[in-house]
């Protein structure tokens, strides 16, 4: 099956790409997709602790199945602001 991925800030700075569509088993996780994309990119694994991810445009855990044509977010940790 075949799902869409979207890269946001660090994640999308670190892979040079803002998204990209991917192969994958049926019934993969969320946690497996994402062994994957650090298996093929092993500077992602600083965000391994950090990273929220959403399915069509919904948060969801790690244990997540994926369908045929999710779209998957991956969504580091934000900070800024300001005291005032």
């Amino acid at each position: 099956m075949k799902v869409h991925l979207r890269f946001f800030a660090a994640v999308r700075e670190r892979l040079g790409e803002s998204a990209r569509e991917l192969e994958v088993p049926e019934g993969i996780t969320v946690a497996a997709l994402w062994a994957q994309l650090q298996a093929a990119h092993p500077a992602l694994g600083v965000f391994a602790a950090s990273l929220s991810f959403a399915v069509n445009q919904e948060y969801v855990g790690r244990t997540h199945c994926l369908s045929d044509g999710d779209e998957i977010a991956l969504i580091p940790p934000v900070s800024g602001g300001c005291d005032d």
